[in-house]
């Protein structure tokens, strides 16, 4: 049996045949991301409209995972992968079911718009708890792991993944639908277009979708630079193209490049974007009849759309996944998935041994904060329906009335309002939260944001950032909070719920453990109690850096890579790319290049040994890094060039080996041009960077040695 990418050229076949039996009308509409039934060809309505960022999302009960950048921070490729078939199995469930019962809304198709691929350059940028975080490297495996396992390798297409949003783009949201993002040859072929150059030549993802923005110029939706010059042309792209949402109505309306509909619908139909998430492609008939596109063209388009049709399936009643049943959705083993993925994703970045929590010494514990018993808290943006959530109070409650331990709650003030109550005095439940306080022997204190805060422009309540953050500071009520709890003098652990980097400098002065815990996941309030109480030993990383300050980020607006991310920031972050603490000890050893000389295609092969010479068993992030030591071309400061996740149990040690793609080797000149130098090169392998932060932090050096490109 053939695979659905080798049976590529038969699906188009058979699209191209259905599609010549259509009027020209006919072909035009199903361009539209609600695609009427053409009922005379036996073809039904189709909504290309769906979302699976982190799980099945907006159509009902499905399993929720954590947000995409907690996925990022368990740097686990396999994790990634299994969510994604489980995202898969279940959408087909719940098609299946939907489809019989003649549903073909939106939200219930199998052509999902994820995942999302930007490089999150900026820690403000509301939209960055959707991506894998800053790096290109780790962008790339985690989006080439999620597109292979959601579209599987059968004889169809089980579901079919979107990489967006093509190309440069990572806000400001509120003036994405008219920002021009301008970057230079070198930053788009270092940092900006690496993720989506290897989801579509190593994943084979079946779409692309475009941003609202413009890229040097031209709006991304209809560059003929983007689509068909690179994706096309430069990277073989044979899937479909599909607008952003109401995207292509911008190019007349913000952008300007256009005056009319007609004419950005022609646009963007002209250079390659197939299916239009919006409303513009009504007028293509009109644009047709005045001369600016062609029927071939129309045609063209409505061939690749029938193509991915035909590849999953959809008019086979004998398609192998029909038969999978709604009862897989939401089960048992895909919670506990769910839940073994929330346990990965936590970062502890500051730990005075307080934790885990001896029990014994401890009557009652302080849960505090907004985001203690907030869903939003969970779940992040582009989010399903769960069938049961466990806040950070729940969970903390559940596992703390196990062992005789009394828990009080306060949820000492808004997310950001200053009350929680209109009619209230400012601060109302201050008071509340610092006698919660007194009474405790430890605090956990919850704080951070959720997707009414950082968000998507639209989507969210802060109409005064459209969902950006302004500064990386708590909101002023959240400060008040933490300042009058940490006061009180009793110990205190932060549990920071955000999609991004926050200013904790003051957090880490006064806490006495600080957690990351991201937008967590359905279950994130019971993963993060099994960590506080030592049921597992932390062992995310942080996939984005963060920073002291505000003030040590250039211009929002400003696409160079120059100081930003931990391949070019030149300052000290508070805490860096890649890092993340243990309850044990991993200690590196007899790092070993095969052969110290390689040629200039070639692979690097490494192998280093690791040993748990702690008290937990536990799982490390094995990381590794590269530098060139000679290239007159810039360069960045280091990069991760592999990664790998084990499991240690206490004495155990165990040797792992890496083959580094010569890829990693390349530089880039001013030109975008990418190639291998001759030279000498520094490879790291470590718990993390090889930063002194990272040292200072963890007490741990990287290992490294020198090898030579010939």
């Amino acid at each position: 049996m053939k695979s659905y990418k080798e049976n590529y050229e038969l699906f188009r076949q058979k699209a191209k045949e259905l599609v010549s039996k259509m009027t020209l009308e006919e072909a035009a509409s199903q361009l539209r991301y609600d695609a009427p039934a053409i009922e005379r060809l036996g073809i039904p309505a189709y909504n290309w409209w769906n979302e699976a960022l982190h799980g099945v999302a907006r159509a009902g009960t499905a399993t929720m995972f954590p947000q995409a950048i907690a996925m990022a921070a368990t740097f686990d490729e396999n994790s990634v992968a299994k969510m994604a078939e489980i995202i898969a199995d279940e959408a087909r469930a719940k098609y299946n079911e939907q489809s019989k019962k003649g549903d073909r809304d939106i939200y219930k198709g199998l052509t999902f718009w994820a995942p999302n691929i930007n490089i999150f350059r900026d820690p403000r940028w509301g939209r960055g708890h959707e991506t894998y975080g800053e790096d290109p490297f780790l962008t790339s495996r985690l989006g080439v792991a999620y597109i292979k396992a959601l579209q599987g390798d059968g004889e169809y297409m089980k579901a079919a993944a979107c990489a967006k949003h093509y190309a440069v783009h990572s806000g400001p949201e509120a003036l994405r639908h008219e920002f021009d993002a301008k970057a230079s040859p070198r930053d788009m072929w270092d940092t900006y277009l690496p993720a989506f150059e290897a989801c579509v030549k190593e994943g084979g993802v079946e779409a692309v979708m475009g941003a609202y923005n413009r890229t040097n110029g031209e709006p991304c939706c209809g560059s003929k630079t983007l689509i068909q010059e690179i994706l096309v042309k430069k990277w073989g792209f044979k899937g479909h193209f599909v607008s952003d949402c109401w995207a292509i109505r911008d190019f007349h309306t913000r952008h300007m490049v256009t005056k009319t509909a007609p004419e950005s619908a022609a646009l963007a139909l002209k250079n390659g974007c197939d299916i239009n998430c919006g409303v513009t492609y009504l007028h293509l008939m009109q644009a047709y009849e005045e001369g600016l596109v062609t029927e071939e063209q129309i045609r063209a388009a409505a061939i690749r759309a029938f193509t991915t049709r035909f590849k999953l399936g959809l008019f086979d009643e004998n398609c192998e996944y029909n038969k999978i049943p709604y009862e897989v959705n939401d089960s048992k083993e895909h919670n506990e998935a769910s839940l073994e993925m929330s346990r990965k994703s936590l970062v502890l970045l500051k730990n005075n041994g307080i934790l885990p929590l001896k029990k014994e010494n401890i009557k009652t514990i302080g849960v505090i904060g907004p985001n203690a018993n907030n869903i939003g808290a969970l779940v992040g943006n582009y989010f399903g329906t769960a069938s049961r959530y466990t806040t950070n109070l729940m969970g903390i409650q559940d596992m703390a009335w196990q062992e005789g331990i009394r828990v009080l709650y306060s949820e000492g003030c808004h997310l950001f309002s200053d009350r929680t109550s209109n009619l209230a005095w400012a601060n109302d439940r201050l008071a509340e939260a610092v006698t919660v306080a007194e009474k405790s022997d430890v605090v956990i204190l919850c704080l951070g944001l959720d997707a009414t805060v950082e968000g998507e422009e639209g989507d969210t309540g802060n109409s005064f950032a459209a969902g950006d953050k302004v500064s990386l500071e708590f909101p002023q009520s959240q400060q008040i909070l933490l300042k009058a709890v940490i006061e009180t003098g009793k110990p205190v652990i932060l549990v920071n719920n955000t999609g991004s980097a926050m200013d904790l400098r003051f957090a880490d002065k006064h806490c006495d453990a600080i957690i990351q815990a991201w937008y967590s996941g359905a279950h994130g309030g019971k993963a993060l109690a099994e960590l506080i109480f030592g049921k597992f030993s932390p062992s995310g990383r942080l996939p984005v850096t963060f920073y002291e300050k505000t003030e040590d980020l250039p211009a929002f607006e400003d696409y160079s890579m120059e100081n930003r991310t931990y391949r070019y920031f030149k300052g000290i972050p508070l805490y860096p790319f890649g890092f993340g603490l243990s309850y044990t000890n991993f200690e590196y050893s007899d790092l070993k290049l095969p052969s110290k000389t390689i040629g200039i295609s070639d692979d690097l092969e490494l192998e280093v040994k690791i040993k748990n010479t702690g008290n937990f068993d536990g799982e490390e992030v094995v990381q590794i890094y590269v530098k060139d030591l000679q290239s007159n071309h810039p360069l960045p400061i280091h990069s991760l060039c592999g990664f790998k996740r084990i499991f240690l149990a206490k004495g155990e040690e165990k040797a792992v080996s890496f083959k580094i793609p010569s890829k990693c080797f390349e530089v880039v000149d001013e030109n975008g041009n990418r190639f291998v130098e001759p030279g000498e090169f520094k490879i790291y392998a470590g718990p993390s960077q090889p930063d002194s932060r990272s040292t200072e932090l963890s007490g741990k050096k990287c290992l490294e040695a020198i090898f030579e490109i010939k």
